[in-house]
């Protein structure tokens, strides 16, 4: 069984009532609650001990979520070292909504990561635009989000390996909601939706991507990997 860890800041949950209004337990623990079933899941944040992501925490962590906001600036850089290895070892990163600033997924891009935003509370259309893929497993041909933060283009990533879903957004803004990476043996798959004002993580076709992405990203028995002097 796949090991998730999901990590989350966990401050507007708890300065914001109208995020407590939604997340009551916290964000960490309404994506918990998605992946429980048929993973193993453990939750960290922001002001644990070393952000909650110790050396033993990563070191048995198949796959890592990402929500971060108003406090990347916060998370240590030696934290940020060791998530950073983890990737390249293969360990998976699912960096969700804002995250795209947080900083292992700056540091994994190589990019500003800056989008064009607009907290408007409008619909959002997310379209799969790689229904091959097996993150789109067992989804419709979109997933519509009724209210919602727009992110808009250009966003400063690099080119995805595969592009998984293009939103569509009420004022005619588009954008790459589903992005997949590989970094040294990690997958990462960016995914754009889960403002902490709307119950977005509650959607069950959401939940249903969050699934299929943990098991796309999860490490894969591959090759030995030997580097250096040959005899």
């Amino acid at each position: 069984m796949v090991t998730v860890t999901i990590w989350n800041e966990f401050r507007h949950e708890r300065e914001d009532d109208e995020v407590a209004a939604v997340y009551p337990d916290g964000i960490h623990e309404t994506l918990a609650d998605a992946l429980a079933d048929d993973h193993t899941v453990r939750t960290a944040t922001l002001d644990e001990p070393e952000h909650g992501l110790t050396d033993e925490v990563l070191e048995s962590t198949d796959v890592l979520l990402w929500w971060g906001h108003e406090a990347h600036d916060e998370v240590s850089d030696a934290v940020v070292d060791r998530v950073q290895e983890r990737v390249l070892e293969g360990m998976g990163l699912l960096p969700l909504h804002s995250a795209h600033y947080s900083k292992p997924f700056k540091r994994l891009m190589g990019t500003s990561c800056s989008l064009q935003y607009r907290e408007d509370g409008g619909t959002e259309r997310l379209w799969v635009v790689d229904p091959g893929h097996p993150i789109a497993d067992g989804l419709a041909e979109s997933i519509e989000l009724p209210k919602t933060e727009m992110y808009g283009e250009p966003f400063d990533v690099p080119e995805p390996d595969r592009q998984v879903f293009v939103s569509w957004f009420e004022g005619g803004e588009v954008f790459r909601s589903g992005c997949c990476y590989r970094r040294g043996n990690g997958r990462i798959f960016y995914f754009r939706p889960g403002h902490e004002t709307y119950p977005i993580y509650e959607n069950e076709a959401i939940r249903r991507v969050l699934r299929n992405a943990v098991e796309w990203a999860a490490p894969t028995e591959g090759s030995p990997r030997t580097f250096g002097q040959r005899e």
